[in-house]
This record gives C-alpha cells, structure tokens and sequence, in this order.
C-alpha cells in the first residue's frame, strides 16, 4: 500500500500561476481551484492511488510567526488566491479526499505527522510526499518515504536528497537554517551558501557537531575563518532559524488510515462544479460513492 500526501497549498499556488485564470458564473476567480482538482484527479485515476490526503494552510500565518516576525504572511499573496483556500478545501473533500486545514501549524506540519505515522502503520509499503518543497526533504527516509515533484516527474527518495543537497535527509533543517530560505522569510547566516553549508554540513551533520576550529572543517583556511565568524557572531539566530525549518511531526491528525482511502467522490462535488463553471468536469471522475455523475 502507498500512502500519498498531497501538499494542497503548494499545488493552489502552482495553479494559480499556471493554469488558465477562469471566472465562476458569479464572477469568482477559480482558475486555481479547477486547476488542484484537475491535478488531483491525475493522481487519482493515471497513478493508481488509493490512500489519499491533502494538507493546506488555511491560515498562511502559523506558530512560526510568533518565533521571528520575519516569517512568511499573509502580506502581498493575490487577494484572488487567497479567497480560493476555502474553496479548495471544500473542493477536496467534495472529491473525497482527506483534507487537513492548517491554523496553528502549516501544511508541512501535517504532512510530517502523517509521514511518520503511517510509514510504520501494517502494509504501508511508501509514503509519497507529492510536493517538491525542499523543507519537506527532511522527511525522506531510505526509499520508505519520498519526496514526489510530479510537475517534474522527479522521485526524491535519500540517495536523491544527498545527491541535491549534498547531505542527508536529517540535516536539512541544519543546512535551510545556514543557507536562509527566502520562501519562508529568514535570511540564514552572513557568507554561507549551499556549497559552504554543504561542505560543512557533509562532515559534521548537525549545528551543534561543528567544531569551534575551523581548521577542521575541510575548507581554505580564509574561507573557514570568515564563516566560523559569522556562524560565532549569529549562534543564536542559526538555532532559531532552525526552529523554524524543522517540521513538527505531533500535530493531532485524527484519521486513521482507513479514512485515508478514497472511495470515491461525494455528489455535492456536481452542484460545486456547477457553480464553479466547469459542469464537464464530473465526466472525469473515475469514481463515485453513490450514484453516477449523470444523475
């Protein structure tokens, strides 16, 4: 059995700037909603899933926020997409898909508590994480858990998260909090990049492993002294932001895994369809719990 763990926000936003816009007979932009249930309905019927759930921030701001006021808003996101959260959600569930609504936590924090709680669930062969967020890396484990870039067609599985990043699954959040990341809002450290994270971080895995010597970090001594420096003078921002990369894996999921299998969409996805525009689209649906799209 596979689990796949849909991480809703990314794919909203993915549509949103790459799908058509198209407006509801009222007048709503729903080119972004259309757009994650079509893709859902790719995964549902080309990929042969069964066990299905969708993550979304459904309020942008989380706990991190209160930790660094830097962190990513609500601020500047297109009014457009941000009134088509709630819609999707009701979208998703309409076809019959888990959904999880973030409000405390992200849609990163659901799908880390629900990769390491069903990988060891009995007959869950995979978790497939479909999203190519790189903080969700930090989850990959052996070829249990992946990381799935279905725009790309890309399985991320460890020996591919070493092969990109240069380090493994578990000093990911170490190595986002060095190099910064500027989705999420936090800047990293002074002088590091990639390559001086990479380098340091292939050694010594975590924060707290790196020697006070900087002689012993495998780079020019030049080099080496200029990021001991800069790691010295910003000890207390690298922990935080590695706080703030490092998913939180406890969040109170109350599905089993039995609720995560799909068993087909509801009949008020046709009546959504209907106000959304997109009265065909039911056509597509591979499976229904009850009567047929027609009816």
């Amino acid at each position: 059995m596979r689990i796949h763990l849909v991480d809703g926000t990314y794919e909203l936003f993915r549509s949103f700037f790459g799908a058509p816009a198209k407006k509801a007979p009222d007048g709503r932009e729903v080119g972004a909603t259309l757009g994650l249930l079509n893709s859902l309905l790719s995964l549902l019927s080309k990929s042969g899933a069964t066990h299905v759930a969708c993550a979304f921030d459904h309020v942008i701001e989380s706990f991190r926020n209160d930790l660094f006021p830097g962190y990513k808003t609500s601020t500047g996101v297109a009014s457009d997409l941000l009134a088509q959260f709630p819609l999707a959600e009701e979208a998703v569930a309409a076809l019959g898909v888990v959904v999880w609504p973030m409000v405390k936590f992200e849609a990163d924090d659901a799908l880390a508590a629900a990769a390491t709680r069903f990988r060891s669930e009995p007959g869950v062969d995979q978790v497939v994480i479909c999203s190519p967020d790189k903080d969700l890396a930090q989850l990959v484990s052996g070829t249990q858990v992946v990381c799935w870039d279905r725009r790309r067609g890309i399985v991320y599985d460890e020996a591919a998260v070493l092969a990109k990043f240069g380090v493994q699954p578990g000093s990911i959040p170490d190595w986002l909090a060095l190099v910064g990341d500027a989705a999420d809002g936090y800047p990293g450290l002074p002088g590091w990049g990639p390559k001086s994270a990479t380098a340091v971080l292939s050694r010594y895995e975590h924060l707290e492993s790196i020697p006070e010597d900087p002689g012993r970090w495998g780079l020019g001594r030049a080099r080496a002294l200029r990021l001991a420096a800069s790691l010295r003078a910003h000890q207390e921002d690298v922990l935080l932001y590695r706080r703030l990369a490092t998913l939180r894996r406890d969040v109170p999921l109350q599905e089993s895994i039995r609720d995560l299998e799909w068993h087909g969409a509801q009949d008020r996805l046709k009546p959504l369809c209907s106000e959304l525009g997109a009265d065909k689209l039911p056509e597509r649906v591979p499976r229904w719990r009850s009567a047929s799209p027609a009816t």
